[in-house]
């Protein structure tokens, strides 16, 4: 009797640790990711199908979208095992070496954007930008004619064309809110009168100019009046720069902004990649041998 309560003592701790290695193994096996398919040795869960899903697509549509892909992934690895198999060594290699090239070079691209993008430094000074555009200013020479105007498309059969070419014209405080009262009639404007516009532009808004009239209809102080099957346009030209001239600093700011703030990107690269080898040297994690 002794003996048997003995060993039920020793039965018990043996069952609970039955117990606790067969719980784990429960939640080892419900915590394993689900395979869609296998291909040799690799296989396709379905957290790596899931990941790319729509959130809202049909069941239908998702059952295609899965068919598709584990046929598309299938496609590739059992190309890319018989590419191993039938390509030369050297030439294996080499793709193996670009492979590692394009790693290193995505991870170190998105590290430094990364570290860019931490400077919060993306304004550039007016004064900085006008002193940059007088030391530069003979290389923004311009390859096509700026205009700056006030515009207006009117449908063929506007009965008062006249009146709108005069307030045009004047583009006194009261013009210009009749103008935006009656603007509804109108096909197309443009009462922003102080921005250059490129004459490209202008031709696509005014069909009946081209490029061979262009420099005979646009002219400083020249009221225009055109028509043709779709309507009539009207514009009052204030100023004008041909092409071959230096870009006015208004017209080219938003350019010059953005060459010094790529090259304010640049420096900060420059330094990193500088800093970062010196450091390693110091701590002698990099050495060049002879």
């Amino acid at each position: 009797m002794k003996f048997a309560k003995r060993s039920i003592r020793w039965l018990l701790p043996c069952f609970c640790a039955v117990l606790v290695l067969s719980g784990c193994d429960f939640i080892l096996r419900k915590e394993q990711p689900q395979a869609l398919a296998r291909v040799g040795e690799k296989y396709l869960y379905q957290d790596d199908v899931k990941a790319l899903m729509g959130k809202n697509l049909s069941k239908e549509d998702s059952a295609s979208f899965v068919t598709n892909y584990i046929n598309n992934w299938a496609s590739k690895q059992l190309l890319l095992d018989k590419a191993k198999i039938n390509l030369p060594e050297e030439k294996l290699a080499e793709y193996d070496g670009l492979v590692a090239d394009y790693r290193t070079d995505l991870y170190t691209r998105a590290y430094k954007e990364a570290l860019v993008q931490q400077l919060n430094d993306s304004t550039v000074g007016k004064a900085e930008l006008e002193s940059f555009y007088e030391k530069e200013k003979e290389n923004f020479r311009l390859k096509e004619m700026l205009v700056k105007l006030r515009f207006v498309a009117l449908p063929k059969d506007f009965l008062n064309k006249v009146e709108v070419a005069e307030r045009l014209k004047n583009f006194g405080e009261k013009d210009r809110t009749v103008l935006d009262s009656i603007s509804v009639q109108f096909r197309k404007t443009s009462f922003n009168d102080s921005i250059w516009i490129t004459a490209s532009r202008i031709i696509d808004e005014i069909p009946p100019l081209t490029f061979e009239n262009v420099d005979k209809e646009l002219k400083k102080s020249q009221f225009l009046n055109l028509e043709d099957d779709n309507g009539v346009y009207l514009a009052q030209i204030l100023d004008v720069r041909p092409a071959g001239e230096i870009a006015p600093f208004s017209f080219i700011e938003p350019t010059i902004e953005q060459v010094l703030l790529s090259r304010r990107k640049l420096d900060f690269i420059r330094k990193l990649e500088t800093e970062v080898i010196d450091e390693a040297i110091k701590k002698k994690e990099f050495e060049v041998y002879e």
